[in-house]
């Protein structure tokens, strides 16, 4: 870390007295949930902004001795730990692009290697390795062939076990290494993935597949192999309650145990370290909590954990529990069941913000669920940020975020909305986006909208439309499709011309898009139209703020720049900020930039 002791000089000091609130929760270091290795559990692997960018760090808990791993202009956050705790594995792109090889770099330091040499770049398509330290399970994707997923064992050509053109990955790899299990999108539907078995020459063992042939819009995922040699159980997740629980599947024998745990959200689970037990993960309206479910006695225990989120959770060996928490009010921090604090960094620490408020606003498709925060003793009408989460598939929640704090700082109420596409309120709530992208959402943004002007909170002359990738592309539809509902339009990182994305995106969400969307652009092409931010361009009134990244894979430049070409030919008000990197930026003084522009922004062009 780079402050060792916690002290700072003089100067130090008296910079951080002067920097504001919204600064400094940038600044502060924080730490990801540590991996550890499963053979050796005292070295453990986690991700750090202690430089000023988020690296790598290599943790010996004997010693207490911490070691940046990884050294990159732009950052780096995907790294594995290997089972034996003798290599550090890290994914290599360029400048963000999220297309590179894997290195892996000895625990203790050392020289980076090539971890599969014979495997060109490609995109991550999932890594599972081996307890013998020598063994990899790497998936990759490509334009060219989709996904592959490769055998590879040190001093031998890697081989490959699996080809299909729609996506796919690797799920993990069996405790003795003779089974490995991959989730695969065969039958065309990107959202539900099916499952499959194979021994590492690439033969199945065993198929599971709630799609039936892509009539049926059930998905399953990888939880993780039994932690014992010779054990074929594998942990999985299925959704055939309508919500994400998990069961436990005996792969040799097709025996399927449902552990039927009566929570009312979306339920995910790990392995104890002993196969005794499950670390159960629950999340229900933007809050979760954490159960121990004993296979024996079928009975589910609570982990005492505060209200709030929990991002990430993990069992050691010693029974106890680590844990990622945060809340809308305080930040970050690694807890263990022991009590106290795992990892606190030296150095800056952030300050907290106000807790979220929750709201139920009735819709067209149901109860929408919208989070509020707004400046401690204010009254409305006040001006409001509707902050727009990406995904689709994900969620805003109870968890500290430096972004939405910033705006809270500077006066402005913050509603975030968990609009239909968003995880954590059942199955049909996540899928009832599909054909009509971006108008479904829409639809639940503006009834939280007219909830927020007509209870009193926001005023309807100063509402900003804001997000990053998925919320940045319905930031742009929003405020073409719905002119004069928005003030200003600020989006990070979005997709703005729906066709020339799909032609330019990684394969992925290529596949992704065609479920989202029925079929190519050339198949439907009215629906790509009706989705596209391009189309409602020219019906656009508010200033527009646009940043993007010029390596970005996700949301490529090209199409942005496509978008910008029409504002310019009508001299539109707008901006945009182009950075060096891909989609978003690991560097915290680039991410102190970007919120500083989107405040000046708005600074500028929001009415008095």
């Amino acid at each position: 870390m780079t402050e060792s002791n916690g002290s700072a000089s003089p100067d130090q000091q008296a910079q951080r007295e002067v920097m504001p609130d919204w600064e400094k929760r940038f600044r502060a270091p924080r730490v990801s949930l540590p991996d550890w290795a499963e053979d050796a559990p005292d070295r453990s692997l986690f991700v750090s902004n202690a430089t000023g960018t988020y690296e790598l760090y290599a943790w010996d808990r004997a010693s207490d001795e911490q070691r940046q791993v990884t050294d990159r202009p732009n950052g780096t956050t995907d790294g594995v730990l290997s089972p034996d705790g003798g290599w550090i594995w890290w994914f290599d792109d360029k400048d963000g692009d999220e297309f590179g090889v894997w290195r892996r770099q000895p625990f203790g330091g050392g020289a980076d290697d090539f971890a599969a040499p014979g495997l060109e770049p490609s995109y991550p398509a999932g890594l599972a390795l081996g307890r013998d330290g020598r063994t990899a399970v790497v998936g990759r994707s490509t334009d060219e062939d989709g996904t592959t997923i490769h055998l590879a064992r040190e001093g031998e050509a890697p081989v490959q076990i699996y080809l299909h053109r729609e996506s796919a990955g690797v799920g993990d790899l069996s405790h003795d290494g003779t089974l490995i299990a991959i989730e695969h999108t065969e039958h065309g539907d990107a959202m539900h993935s099916a499952l499959r078995v194979l021994r590492p020459d690439g033969t199945a063992v065993a198929d599971l597949d709630d799609t039936e042939g892509g009539t049926k819009e059930l998905g399953l995922e990888v939880l993780g192999f039994a932690p014992v040699d010779g054990d074929t159980r594998l942990l999985i997740g299925h959704q055939r309650r309508g919500r994400w629980e998990p069961l436990v599947w005996d792969v040799a024998t097709g025996e399927e145990t449902d552990l039927a745990l009566d929570l009312p959200g979306d339920v995910s689970a790990e392995w104890y370290p002993d196969g005794t037990g499950l670390l159960v993960a629950h999340s229900f309206e933007a809050r979760s909590e954490l159960f121990r479910y004993d296979l024996a006695t079928r009975e589910p225990e609570r982990i005492p954990t505060p209200p709030g989120t929990v991002s990430g959770a993990t069992a050691r060996p010693d029974g106890t529990v680590e844990y990622l928490w945060s809340s809308s009010a305080e930040p970050s921090a690694v807890r263990s069941t022991k009590g106290g604090v795992v990892l606190d960094p030296p150095g800056l620490k952030s300050p907290g913000s106000v807790p979220v408020e929750d709201v139920w606003v009735e819709g067209p498709g149901g109860r929408i669920h919208a989070l509020v925060q707004k400046p401690a003793g204010t009254t409305g009408p006040l001006p409001t940020v509707f902050d727009i989460h990406g995904g689709p598939t994900w969620h805003d929640s109870d968890s500290f975020a430096a972004g939405p704090a910033a705006w809270v700082d500077h006066g402005y109420a913050v509603v975030r909305v968990n609009y239909r596409g968003s995880t954590g309120y059942g199955r049909a709530w996540t899928d009832a986006l599909k054909h009509r992208v971006g108008l479904i959402e829409l639809e639940d943004i503006e009834a939280v909208r007219e909830w927020a002007v007509t209870s009193g909170l926001a005023d309807p002359a100063r509402l900003i439309l804001t997000g990053g990738s998925w919320g940045g592309y319905l930031t742009l539809l929003g405020i073409g499709a719905q002119p004069d509902a928005w003030a200003l339009g600020i989006a990070a990182v979005p997709v703005a011309d729906y066709v020339t994305a799909y032609h330019d995106e990684m394969e992925a969400l290529k596949a992704m898009d065609r479920t989202l969307l029925g079929g190519t652009p050339e198949e439907v092409p009215d629906r790509f139209e009706a989705s596209s931010p391009l189309t409602y361009v020219d019906e656009v009134k508010a200033p527009v703020y646009i940043s993007a990244g010029v390596n970005d894979p996700r949301c490529p430049i090209r199409q942005i720049e496509n978008y910008v070409k029409r504002l310019e030919a009508r001299e539109a008000p707008h901006e945009v900020y182009r950075y060096d990197a891909g989609h978003g930026s690991l560097v915290v003084d680039e991410r102190i930039k970007q919120v500083r522009l989107e405040l000046e922004f708005a600074e500028r062009y929001l009415p008095a």
